[in-house]
């Protein structure tokens, strides 16, 4: 038996990478019966049955996982939005954010597009302060300037990650800056598929400067299906480390006197958008309908 990591999912088979080298694997049925599916980026042990290939006998417990799209034990997620084409928007941002957070993933933001809202640096910088104040790593970017690009190589070494962000964001963009022969992968694997280039629907994790990127269709659905409102606090960071502050245990942070959170918006502590973005969060997961 030899263990490994799911590095693609493609047709039923598991390509599983152990030792610098791929094997092609079927999932016992053990796993059908107990409704288990392995994803990319799970930790596995399997049975080399053949030339390069096996059966996936167990996988390890998950660091964490998502499931549009569908990967498992990521380290970090990088959001990337725009500064304009598409216009550059706060609650956007805060639901990746939250979603992120949710799954104990680490975010890193980054704001593509630089060269054409020079005009409007200051703002940007000044949002980037406000999420560098909350600990998040902030990356203002232009691809036209290389030193950006070789500056962003250091975010991926050692690391699992997968790229989120809107439509138009520039994200395949970003990524083929940073390595062009990406481009080359991307198409090989869709050409195969017989699609398009740009709507391979497969999960797959791409070596990238000593990390592992993932290849993916991105989010899917940007709801708070699996969130709760008493859960949502904690996807704040400027709100979870304020929250034992409240007079009132169980605090929503809304309508409680005494409230460190609306304290601490009011002193300028917590910026009035974000605050403004939980109530609204807070709202919708309160009002969304239960699932059978």
């Amino acid at each position: 038996m030899a263990k490994g990591r799911i590095i693609k999912a493609l047709s039923g088979f598991y390509y599983v990478e152990s030792n610098g080298e791929v094997y092609q694997c079927k999932g016992r049925g053990v796993f059908r019966k107990k409704n288990i599916t392995p994803l990319v980026g799970d930790m596995v042990t399997f049975d080399v049955s053949g030339e390069k290939e096996g059966y996936i006998l167990e996988i390890h417990e998950r660091e964490n996982e998502l499931v549009r799209p569908p990967i498992a034990n990521i380290d970090q997620a990088i959001i990337v939005t725009s500064a304009v084409e598409p216009a550059f928007n706060t609650t956007l941002l805060d639901r990746f954010l939250v979603l992120v957070e949710s799954k104990l993933i680490q975010p890193v933001i980054f704001f593509t597009k630089m060269d054409i809202a020079e005009q409007d640096k200051d703002r940007f910088e000044s949002y980037q302060q406000d999420y560098q104040k909350i600990g998040y790593d902030v990356e203002l970017l232009s691809v036209k300037h290389t030193d950006h690009l070789s500056m962003l190589k250091r975010y991926l070494k050692d690391k699992i990650t997968v790229i989120a962000g809107q439509s138009g964001v520039g994200k395949t963009t970003l990524l083929n800056a940073i390595d062009p022969t990406l481009a080359l992968k991307t198409g090989e694997i869709s050409a195969s598929l017989g699609r398009g280039r740009h709507t391979t629907r497969h999960v797959e994790l791409l070596p990238m400067f000593g990390g592992l990127v993932a290849d993916t269709p991105g989010f899917s659905s940007l709801e708070f299906q699996d969130l709760t409102v008493s859960e949502l606090a904690d996807c704040f960071p400027e709100i979870k480390q304020r929250t034992a502050n409240c007079k009132f245990r169980g605090c929503t942070h809304i309508k409680e006197p005494k409230c460190a959170i609306k304290q601490a918006v009011e002193n300028g502590e917590i910026a009035d958008y974000r605050y403004e973005h939980y109530v609204r969060f807070y709202e919708e997961i309160k009002l969304r309908k239960p699932r059978y």
